[in-house]
């Protein structure tokens, strides 16, 4: 027992710090309540990071956050990352190290819906996860998944068949999503951002000849409603994409949403993404627009987005 005595000692030395470290961690910078703004990456977040006022910047693992005001609100403003691992690990962070009262995503996606046009925003009511799938097997009766197929599951595209995600929160037990709604109330507001004049041209580059403008045939417009999806993937295959708006009912797909929605519903925060098309995800004449047009559509979404927060209740 005597010899037992030292080892306990230096367990339990051990497991203090671990718990210190972890409180120290989860330690907030900041408590007052406020709208998390998120971006994934520099387009998105140079639409917005020169309209915070009283802005104090932060940094947390190499990623840019900066406190303060905008449109009237307080809020905090955050670079993801690209992706969904990076969009779900900064999502959690944020939560953990600020006062996260909601949640609003601005960035870009690509075109799906046949209906929509380069330079539209979507505020989408719900979004998944398109590649939470099972890989199936191809035998001489067709592809076998590995796993019973759900009838409520998006149908499959050949050997990929939607498996959906696995989680819950606080107020409700596992079980399967395949999608993640966004909050009612805030859906609710976005209606008014439907009469909001965008931006059609892009804004002229000094690499650019003096008379050379570039324009959208039409000009775009705010759409509420319908599916987003997200995957951890740049997708330019028009095969695929017909497949999305038809297997799916996809209206726009991306990086980031679909994963940002699963941290916003198990930390039971309210979510909406506000994303503009910057391509048309293998739909486009040519090669993807998303080189053209992804700074034109950032901008179209933070438009929204200031928009948006301005309509926002304190």
């Amino acid at each position: 027992m005597a010899r037992l005595l030292p080892r306990l000692l230096v367990f339990l030395l051990s497991l203090s710090g671990l718990i210190a470290a972890g409180a120290q961690a989860a330690e907030r910078i900041d408590d007052t309540p406020r709208t998390l703004v998120m971006t994934a990456y520099a387009p998105e977040w140079n639409a917005l990071a020169s309209s915070v006022e009283e802005p104090v910047p932060h940094e947390i693992n190499g990623w840019r956050f900066i406190v303060g005001q905008m449109d009237g609100k307080p809020i905090v403003l955050m670079e993801s990352g690209v992706s969904t691992v990076n969009a779900a690990m900064n999502t959690q962070i944020a939560i953990d190290r600020f006062n996260v009262k909601r949640i609003v995503f601005s960035g870009v996606a690509g075109g799906v819906d046949p209906a929509l046009s380069i330079g539209d925003v979507l505020i989408a009511d719900k979004w998944g996860q398109y590649l939470e799938s099972a890989f199936a097997r191809w035998t001489p009766e067709g592809y076998k998944p590995p796993i019973p197929v759900n009838p409520d599951a998006p149908a499959n595209w050949e050997f990929i068949y939607p498996n959906g995600v696995y989680v819950g929160n606080a107020s409700e037990p596992r079980k399967r999503h395949y999608f993640f709604p966004v909050d009612p109330t805030m859906l609710k507001l976005a209606e008014a951002m439907t009469s909001l004049k965008l931006d059609r041209c892009v804004e002229r580059s000094p690499e650019m000849p003096s008379d050379a403008e570039i324009c959208l045939p039409k000009a775009p417009k705010v759409v509420v409603g319908g599916t987003g999806v997200t995957a951890p993937v740049y997708m330019d295959n028009a095969q695929f994409r017909e497949y999305l708006f038809r297997g799916w009912g996809a209206r726009a797909l991306e990086m980031e949403s679909g994963a940002v929605s699963q941290v916003a519903y198990a930390n039971q925060v309210p979510v909406i993404h506000i994303r503009s098309l910057s391509d048309l995800a293998g739909g486009d004449h040519g090669k993807n627009a998303s080189e053209v047009f992804e700074d034109l559509a950032a901008v179209n979404a933070a438009r929204v987005l200031h928009a948006y927060l301005r309509v926002l209740p304190d």
